[in-house]
């Protein structure tokens, strides 16, 4: 206890008086004064409801064709499910909804989130839906759980993401798909007869899926080496780059870090509990790659580029008062978030850059109060060119309308942990992994505020701010 004195007057939240000689610390007060080290202010607004994220977990994330390679994507989003209903001891019917994002859909489960969420034994009661939107599928499921509770809808939500590049679905051409129809309403062998005859060598060529955009039919990859050599990305600095990632993130996994990342027992094969795709190379060994996308002059590798992956993510999102009233300690508070879209040719992964400045200026921040970023690493040149970007004032003011630059995170608090180049990118899966990551970050380092930020196909972004929880 501590002696009254006039001078605790102006403190009176601080302090609980007993007597008319002492009081004792408000404890609730104090900690959230010391987790505020930078701002000195929270993001909680009077009248608003505060949104918690309780808990994250994730599959391994393992390159496709691996372990994973015999499943189907509603197996691997089962298993996040369960994998977070172990975690939290959640009651299987305490939820109110559940959302799921993913980018490449299995046809038979075109609704994953629902046939996920009865697979992991969640009660049937529960109501759940689907969302696409290319790499920032789970970051729109996550935003469309904080509005269903923010509208007061809900008070619990799943949200979550799943990918699965082993086994993407393979379509007959468009002619054979014609014929094939016409032969199951034929009515006589005549018919039948002479729809086969119609069948051409041709019409059995396959339509493969590519991770293309539709409006342009350029790969992403192409599009990410066009983007480097516009803002003078070297080949050099995409690999220093990715050599980074993959050297962060083994020390992250070797450290025990990446504690979002359950074990799953695959089903015929292996226990997994550790993401597959990191190895750490060299500069000389990555300098032997020949150019994936634009040859033979490009500068996008195999090695500053991330793989195809397949894996699966959930997130637990609570109001607070649910939370607390649960017996939960959330992890962090999901505050301020935006979705920006840009030309789908010139400025595909340039997300990171416009969302960034519309995010901290929502939440009435600057980029030296953020003490995590956590960006989405689809390729090194996309990265490199989003910071080149946002360090120009010329860039700024000619596409953007500012007054000046964006500014850069500084990288001593940019992707700690590695990012999507090294621990693997299932595309409807990395938006939870981000947040999650952000959350755990913000614990470990001490720090308040985090910022993440995904590019996506059609030209689109994302970014979110998160806030540490007191401690």
């Amino acid at each position: 206890m501590v002696p009254y004195h006039s001078h605790f007057k102006g403190l009176a939240e601080l302090f609980i008086p007993i007597d008319n000689n002492t009081v004792v610390p408000n404890v609730r007060h104090v900690l959230l004064l010391l987790v505020q080290t930078k701002s000195k202010k929270t993001l909680a607004r009077p009248g608003v409801k505060n949104i918690v994220l309780v808990e994250g977990v994730r599959t391994p994330f393992l390159l496709s064709g691996t372990t994973y390679a015999n499943l189907m994507p509603h197996d691997l989003a089962r298993a996040a499910l369960q994998g977070l209903l172990n975690k939290t001891s959640l009651p299987k019917d305490a939820v109110d909804y559940i959302i799921y994002g993913i980018v490449i859909q299995e046809v038979k489960t075109s609704n994953v989130a629902r046939e996920a969420a009865l697979g992991a034994g969640f009660s049937d009661k529960i109501p759940a839906h689907t969302v696409t939107m290319a790499c920032i599928s789970s970051n729109q499921a996550m935003t469309s759980a904080v509005g269903l509770i923010a509208a007061g809808q809900c008070d619990a939500v799943v949200a979550g993401g799943a990918e699965f590049m082993s086994d993407v679905p393979i379509r007959h051409s468009r002619k054979m798909r014609k014929t094939m129809l016409a032969l199951n309403r034929a009515k006589t062998l005549g018919q039948k007869l002479s729809l086969i005859g119609s069948i051409r060598m041709s019409h059995l060529s396959p339509e493969l899926p590519a991770v293309a955009e539709f409006s342009t039919a350029e790969t992403m990859g192409h599009s990410a080496d066009r983007l480097a050599a516009a803002f003078g990305v070297s080949r050099l600095e995409q690999d220093e780059f990715a050599l980074r990632s993959h050297t962060l993130a083994k020390k992250a996994q070797d450290d025990g870090l990446l504690e979002d990342v359950i074990t799953f027992k695959v089903p015929g094969r292996d226990i997994v509990s550790k993401d597959n795709g990191i190895r750490p190379s060299s500069m000389e060994q990555m300098a032997k790659l020949k150019p994936a996308f634009v040859k033979p002059h490009g500068t996008v590798t195999a090695a500053n580029s991330s793989f195809l992956t397949d894996g699966a993510s959930a997130v637990l999102i609570m109001s607070e008062e649910k939370a607390l009233a649960m017996g939960y300690k959330p992890k962090a508070y999901l505050r301020d978030f935006v979705y920006v879209s840009q030309d789908p040719k010139d400025q595909l992964l340039l997300g990171p850059t416009y969302s960034t400045p519309k995010v901290l200026e929502r939440a009435g921040l600057s980029m030296s109060d953020i003490d995590v970023f956590e960006f989405h690493e689809a390729f090194a040149g996309q990265i490199m060119a989003n910071l080149k970007a946002m360090d120009s004032d010329w860039f700024g003011q000619t596409y953007m309308g500012r007054k000046a630059k964006v500014g850069t995170p500084p990288m001593d608090k940019f992707n700690l942990w590695g990012g999507s180049l090294s621990l693997g990118h299932p595309f409807g899966a990395t938006g939870c992994r981000l947040v999650t990551t952000v959350a755990h970050r913000l614990k470990k380092e001490g720090g308040q505020y985090g910022l993440v930020a995904a590019c996506a196909a059609g030209g689109q972004g994302h970014a979110m701010v998160i806030e540490a929880y007191p401690q």
